[in-house]
């Protein structure tokens, strides 16, 4: 087995694992975040309806020239921010973080920060 699928499965496994315990809900939802190569995704999810409240990433195109040229975990901060505002906006202030299999640390923790900075609560 090559070492991307190792790790790509050591993720799915650890990705169930944790997903046992997590669940949205309309008061809490899941803030579920996905780091690719080049960009970082975080959304919030009500699992009861598994419908997205809230969407965004370093695509979004209201992020983009706010992000311009900086590296890729201030980016990710910055995604974090925006979706904090925007949660506190729709009135959410709790939410459960649910790293999606990723370990917490450069990017996820970047973006997990830049969501408790603008003031969400997990």
């Amino acid at each position: 087995m090559s070492q991307k699928n190792q790790r790509e499965t050591a993720r799915q496994n650890r990705k169930g694992r944790i997903r046992k315990r997590i669940f949205g809900t309309e008061q809490r939802p899941r803030l579920s975040v996905f780091r690719s190569a080049k960009h970082i995704y975080a959304q919030l999810v009500i699992d009861s309806t598994g419908s997205t409240i809230l969407a965004a990433s370093t695509l979004s195109p209201d992020l983009r020239a706010e992000i311009g040229d900086l590296d890729k975990s201030n980016a990710a901060k910055k995604v974090g921010q925006w979706i904090g505002k925007k949660a506190l906006e729709k009135n959410i202030q709790q939410v459960v973080f649910d790293r999606n299999g990723f370990l917490y640390h450069g990017r996820i923790k970047a973006l997990a920060e830049g969501a408790r900075e603008s003031g969400l609560v997990f």
